[in-house]
């Protein structure tokens, strides 16, 4: 008979059991359980006058289970999750790291350490990702009419499936009512994302950002997809100047840019909606690209996203 552990309810039993005199052999054939697991048990959980408490038998059970070596996490493996932490990556992110450099721990464990240290007053809770986004349809919203707008559904198949190098996705991030917006482009295979604060969420300040943005790359540029914002009205600008196509989503489709999307959701991890974006600064903004373009992915089997950019670049 395999080994199990005894749970709660099976000491009540025991408990029950002991009390109408029967045997450990026979308590172990109800439970199903060889009757040395039962005398054990009783042995190592009875308290002094040898009566059997359940409620002393699990609470001993369970500061065994706390102290057993395989729940002892070493002091230089904390160290590195709150490292992770402290740059914002997620525990899957830390965990999948951590076992490539010798601090194997799971990302539950993680979320367990994250909660225990927030139930003591700590702050490390702060570093994850709270809260969920909403996306408003405005049905009320004034429609945009986009010049000479060319759809989603005519992209190339091969853009769907992730695997070309020179793809990318844009849109942009709103701060607090009249003080600018962020624009955000982001390589479909690599995962690079890039960022650059605008002082309005104008055609002409996106269109000069984005072409400002991947012009050093600009070999590495074949299609750009957008959402249907007023922002992009001057996408051909954009198109000729770049050398690339762009096409468009459908209205209310987020899903449809899916990647952008995840990435802005990282970027309110330090920009939260409402900031006024006037106290934002230039070097903020570029400390906060450097940081999302090293944070492992586990879509890379956790390599950073900058790393992959550059490897695909030389061997484009």
């Amino acid at each position: 008979m395999s080994y199990k552990q005894l749970i709660e309810g099976q000491r009540y039993q025991i408990e029950a059991y002991l009390r109408e005199g029967f045997s450990y052999r026979e308590i172990g054939k109800r439970l199903g359980k060889s009757h040395s697991t039962i005398s054990r048990e009783v042995r190592r959980n009875r308290i002094r006058d040898s009566h059997y408490l359940p409620e002393v038998a699990q609470a001993k059970a369970e500061k065994r289970r706390c102290q057993a070596g395989k729940y002892c996490v070493p002091e230089s493996t904390i160290t590195f999750v709150e490292f992770g932490l402290s740059q914002k990556w997620s525990p899957e992110q830390i965990a999948g790291v951590g076992q490539f450099i010798g601090h194997s721990v799971s990302h539950e464990w993680i979320y367990g350490y994250v909660q225990r240290d927030k139930l003591r007053g700590g702050k490390l809770y702060k570093q994850l990702r709270q809260s969920r986004r909403r996306y408003r349809k405005g049905s009320r919203a004034k429609r945009v009419i986009i010049p000479n707008r060319v759809g989603i559904e005519h992209r190339p198949a091969i853009v769907n499936r992730k695997k070309r190098f020179g793809d990318w996705e844009a849109d942009t991030v709103l701060g607090k009512q009249g003080t600018g917006a962020i624009v955000s482009l982001v390589e479909r295979k690599s995962k690079l994302y890039l960022i650059r604060k605008v002082p309005a969420k104008s055609a002409a300040d996106v269109s000069r950002a984005m072409v400002g943005m991947l012009w050093r790359y600009r070999r590495h540029v074949r299609t750009i997809t957008a959402d249907n914002g007023s922002e992009f009205c001057d996408h051909e600008q954009v198109a000729e100047k770049l050398k690339a196509d762009i096409y468009f989503a459908n209205p209310y489709s987020s899903w449809e840019r899916g990647l952008n999307e995840n990435f802005n959701g990282l970027l309110r991890q330090y920009i939260r909606k409402g900031t006024d974006l006037r106290t934002v600064t230039d070097k903020q903004i570029a400390d906060i690209d450097r940081a999302l373009n090293t944070r492992p992915r586990k879509c890379l089997g956790f390599k950073q996203p900058v790393a992959v950019f550059d490897e695909l670049r030389s061997a484009a």
